[in-house]
């Protein structure tokens, strides 16, 4: 029965942390539309760093920050900064619905990057799971109109490419260094590298964002906490498919901030992608 309890918990845990960063990432999409994207990636490391310092504190003590396999990390830290900057760049120029359908595509760019730097191996049906998940990436970017946006599409597919390539390197520095190190530095790398290059360009804060960005740092440390939650309570082939759940989100968030709704052809196009990566996930949860 405790067993039962701690799997609802953490699986309530996701579908909170997932709908909190779908309020994120609309907070994100509000700052686009009047910051450049390497100052939006920088206000987002600079909104989560002192929450996330304070928790790595509380949590673990600052021991654990320092001893860490620095190069790894900072490799990390770089495709944290190249993410941020593609993603907020392709929020500025994509709905929610679409950016989230495209990076969906996540799960099967893990389990092509895990064999080149893990050297895991994968199976037949695993290989038909990842093509079945790129025919419904090509059938979200085919356009359908004239001012199809190619580079918003382009960059959320390079933000899945940097996100599958950082949760690979997880597997390597988790096995030594602490998860409140892993998020530290990520986001104080963040923090910093994306400052430097927002610097050239970077514009005023108007006042009236200062209650976005409260919102930004709220909502992410909320949505990092139910994820971290639910994947140390309730079994990853449980829990892991609920992130997809942020489509409904950000689709209702799309309709009353920004009065669009998702055509059938990104919802058909997520729906292959998502049944793709839900089998891969759980495919690796029973290998594991």
């Amino acid at each position: 029965m405790q067993f039962r309890n701690e799997k609802v918990a953490g699986m309530a845990a996701m579908l909170t942390g997932v709908a909190s960063f779908a309020l994120m990432d609309a907070g994100l999409k509000v700052l686009t539309a009047v910051y450049p994207s390497a100052q939006v990636a920088a206000l987002r490391g600079l909104c989560a760093l002192p929450i996330v310092f304070l928790w790595a504190l509380c949590s673990g003590g600052a021991a654990q920050l320092v001893r860490v396999r620095w190069p790894l990390h900072l490799v990390r830290g770089v495709l944290s900064v190249l993410m941020m900057i593609t993603f907020t760049y392709a929020l500025k120029e994509l709905s929610l619905a679409r950016t989230y359908s495209l990076f969906f595509v996540a799960p099967m760019l893990i389990a092509i990057t895990s064999i080149f730097v893990l050297g895991e191996k994968v199976g037949r049906t695993q290989w038909i799971a990842i093509g079945v998940g790129f025919v419904g990436v090509l059938i979200v970017l085919k356009p359908d109109t004239a001012g199809f946006g190619w580079s918003g599409s382009l960059a959320v597919l390079g933000t899945a490419l940097c996100y599958a390539l950082s949760s690979t390197l997880v597997k390597i520095i988790g096995r030594t260094d602490s998860t409140q190190a892993m998020v530290f530095w990520m986001t104080c790398m963040l923090a910093i590298g994306a400052t430097i290059l927002a610097i050239p360009g970077w514009h005023p804060v108007e006042a009236r964002h200062f209650l976005v960005m409260l919102g930004i740092a709220v909502t992410g440390a909320l949505g990092q906490w139910g994820i971290t939650y639910a994947f140390k309570h309730a079994p990853a082939a449980s829990v892991a498919p609920l992130e997809y759940s942020g489509l409904a989100w950000v689709i209702v968030i799309d309709w009353l901030g920004w009065s669009t709704i998702p055509g059938w052809r990104t919802l058909c196009g997520a729906a292959v992608i998502i049944g793709s990566g839900v089998y891969l996930i759980r495919h690796e949860a029973r290998r594991s």
